[in-house]
């Protein structure tokens, strides 16, 4: 039961992804010479990818792998496997872990919230075996973890071998980097007011957090950043700027600076020329549909589920909404009854397209009510068999009256006939 519970974010998460519609584009290069193996860029509310370089060429993760294991924790916590206040032991493994360390205490035990800022914050390899060996028993077990959700939210092109990064065959692409990170962030935005500490105090040791954007007054607060020689330097940057946010990947570059100043301009360039906007809202009406037979001659109708677009700016006014409704429909109708759709154009062009579905409830009307009802529609409706039925029964009429007249007229003269 336990393991299902944790794997269903990730689930619900890849069907909602289904539901956001086509993407907009194909993806195009960087409009500039982005100095870097592999670069991303995306918008975390609508999934649209901007630009991307080389988005699927496999590169081993680094310490980026470290964003799956902060999910995998807190998708354990989400589901109640684990809770931010236990008492965490460090085993021997977690404490020799090499590389960038928290610098915890062999056989102490640490909250497993302070181990959590330890690893977004500074980095920590040995609190990632620590909460690793405690949500999953092993690391091992913990790694199988972190590749079932790599795979249930699309990750097609990773495998991670390890908890932290350092250097073990294993291999992930800026593309999947992305989907990771606004499958994390949309999950658990909370993680973001830790990965934009700056920097962490821990056992009288003060490390400062390496993702250099933090310290930049233009809304950057995440994501991570990693290294190791054979892979070069990455970083996942994400800010926010006004409601909208921006996911970059930056994969292979040759220089701290380099992948700072990278990432930076592929936010910027995403906020100077796009905007997101929710085009359809669930629960508004936006159309209707007549109803027979019912206690209301109307039902209201709106879209099943949101529609969020992020577009060019040129464009923002060029949006259309075009309804295509059902004539009729017959009650009772229930909430969620679909009768049409609702398609998003652009130019001409389709972006996105979804059900319209009715917004409440519609009763049957009492038996008098439906017999007026079908009176009314039989003379009003196409193919108006009532009229044509009083037509016909008109033009019978007259031709009886006609025909009795004539009768008449006939019978009379041969009356008249006799007495003469």
């Amino acid at each position: 039961m336990m393991r299902t519970r944790a794997i269903l974010p990730a689930v619900i998460y890849a069907l909602c992804l289904l539901q956001h519609g086509p993407v907009l584009a194909a993806e195009a290069e960087p409009p500039f010479d982005a100095a870097a193996g592999a670069v991303f860029l995306m918008n975390a509310r609508s999934g649209r990818v901007m630009c991307a370089k080389n988005p699927d060429t496999p590169i081993p993760p680094a310490s980026l792998t470290k964003v799956m294991t902060l999910a995998v924790a807190y998708d354990a916590i989400e589901s109640g496997q684990a809770s931010l206040d236990d008492e965490v032991l460090i085993s021997e493994k977690a404490w020799r872990t090499g590389g960038s360390r928290m610098f915890v205490t062999l056989n102490s035990r640490v909250p497993l919230r302070s181990l959590i800022e330890g690893i977004a914050i500074v980095s920590g390899n040995d609190a990632c075996v620590a909460v690793a060996e405690h949500i999953a028993g092993t690391e091992d077990a913990f790694v199988e973890k972190m590749n079932r959700t790599a795979a249930e939210i699309g990750m097609q092109s990773t495998v991670f071998k390890n908890c932290h990064g350092l250097p073990d065959d294993q291999h992930t692409t800026a593309r999947d980097m992305a989907l990771l990170a606004r499958y994390y962030i949309s999950r658990h935005p909370e993680c973001l007011k830790i990965h934009s500490t700056k920097e962490l105090t821990y056992n009288s040791i003060t490390q400062r957090n390496r993702n250099g954007l933090l310290w930049l007054d233009s809304g950057y607060d995440g994501l991570k950043t990693g290294w190791f020689e054979a892979a070069g330097y990455h970083i996942i940057a994400t800010a926010l700027n006004d409601g909208d946010r921006f996911i970059a990947v930056v994969m292979g570059a040759r220089t701290v600076s380099q992948r700072e100043a990278t990432a930076r301009q592929l936010i910027t360039y995403g906020f100077r020329n796009f905007t997101t906007i929710e085009a359809l809202s669930p629960n508004t009406a936006i159309a209707q549909a007549s109803v027979v037979k019912g206690v209301q001659d109307t039902v209201q109708l709106g879209p099943a589920r949101a529609v969020v677009l992020t577009i060019e700016r040129s464009s923002l006014g060029a949006i259309v909404v075009q309804n295509d409704v059902s004539q009729s429909v017959q009650a009772p109708v229930a909430p969620g009854q679909e009768f049409g759709s609702a398609r998003v154009l652009l130019r001409e062009e389709t972006l996105a397209s979804v059900p319209l579905v009715a917004l409440h409830a519609v009763e049957r009307a009492a038996l008098m009510r439906r017999m007026l009802q079908t009176v009314k529609l039989f003379f009003a409706q196409p193919p108006y068999w009532g009229a044509l039925a009083l037509v016909l029964l008109i033009v019978a009429a007259c031709a009886a009256a006609i025909t009795s007249r004539r009768g008449s007229t006939g019978r009379s003269r041969k009356k008249g006939d006799v007495f003469l």
